[in-house]
């Protein structure tokens, strides 16, 4: 922890002397990070040198601690178990210092050394490959700062939780891979909640088999939610498509989104369609429509109307889908409208 208190101190000019040679925009750290250069001591020729014994330039080096200036503030020693560390994952210096480049934030938070530690071992035997574990360390450094029993925990409760929804021993380490490395956030979350979500849905009739589905197509986002938030979800559906429970439970599995988003952006999302003059029968019958935010759907039916394409009268589905999917079907409608009406291989009848 460091002393963030400006008033009464002065700029370490040893720093500032040390960062300038490195050719390091001083004034960018003044204006967002001022608090380093009033520290008494910095190591910024020792953590430069370590940089540069890994394979950096000056232009890396300067940079990372523009971006990062703390840096500076931890031992040689720390940085270079931090270093030993990040090399159980990457594959040589070369991969870690790019790592770093783009990631010195995450690089540099060594306050929770040994936990990282456990972690990346813990993750390891679990059989996540090196270079998913390097993209957590990277989008997701939080995860690896819980103690590991509290990580282990949480995997224990997604196992057991598959096995008794039906899921099958031989399934259930890809299935616990694949969920970890579509959202490795679930592991921020208390086992309580994943008991108390997948309670609720069995609550509202959903079979093991249905449940197991949501928590695949939903990625573990599921685990983020609360009863209450999906309830609220749900009922705003059930009122705006008028429809049964058992209509409900079917448009949810086809839509996950319905019980993922909140009210409000559900809310914004179906008024964007229906400006559009999209009826709410036809958002029922392909509610996956529901998954896009409002400027995606706007310029998506821009492109279509641009062709032609009436998407009043045509079908949803050519809205649906990621960037690629849309490229795809909008690249389907276009090589129709410029196809020859006429049969360029039919016998031409000419008069004699």
């Amino acid at each position: 922890t460091y002393t963030t208190d400006t008033k009464s101190r002065e700029e370490n000019k040893k720093t500032i002397e040390s960062l300038y040679r490195l050719s390091v925009d001083i004034k960018k750290i003044r204006r967002l990070k001022e608090w380093v250069l009033l520290q008494d001591v910095a190591y910024v020729q020792e953590i430069a040198g370590i940089l540069q014994e890994m394979g950096a330039d000056e232009a890396a080096v300067a940079s990372i601690l523009e971006c990062c200036p703390e840096a500076v503030l931890h031992t040689p020693a720390e940085i270079n178990s931090q270093k030993a560390l990040w090399q159980l994952v990457c594959q040589n210096e070369k991969q870690l210092i790019k790592l770093i480049e783009q990631f010195p934030e995450s690089f540099f938070t060594t306050e929770y050394h040994e936990n990282q530690k456990a972690n990346i071992l813990f993750f390891q035997e679990l059989g996540l490959k090196n270079n998913i574990i390097t993209r957590f360390l990277t989008s997701a450094p939080s995860i690896f700062y819980n103690p590991v029993e509290k990580n282990k925990d949480i995997i224990e409760t997604l196992q057991r939780n598959y096995l008794s929804l039906g899921g099958s021993d031989a399934n259930m380490k890809i299935w616990i891979l694949k969920l970890l490395s579509q959202n490795p956030f679930i592991l921020l979350n208390a086992s309580t909640a994943i008991r108390e979500n997948l309670e609720f849905l069995q609550k509202n009739d959903f079979t093991d088999h249905e449940v197991l589905q949501l928590l695949s197509k939903l990625k573990g986002f599921i685990f983020q939610l609360t009863a209450a938030t999906m309830q609220e979800s749900m009922l705003f559906s059930k009122r705006v498509f008028k429809c049964s429970d058992q209509e409900l439970k079917e448009l949810v599995l086809k839509c996950p989104a319905l019980l993922y988003y909140s009210v409000p952006i559900l809310e914004e999302r179906l008024e964007g369609l229906l400006k559009e003059g999209i009826s709410v029968a036809r958002i029922k019958e392909t509610p996956m429509v529901l998954e896009l935010t409002t400027e995606i759907v706007q310029y998506r039916i821009k492109k279509l109307s641009a062709l032609g394409y009436d998407i009043k009268s045509g079908t949803l589905e050519s809205l649906n889908g990621t960037k690629k999917d849309f490229e795809a079907s909008y690249g389907k409608i276009q090589s129709k409208k410029e196809r020859p009406i006429f049969n360029p291989v039919a016998p031409i009848h000419v008069e004699d």
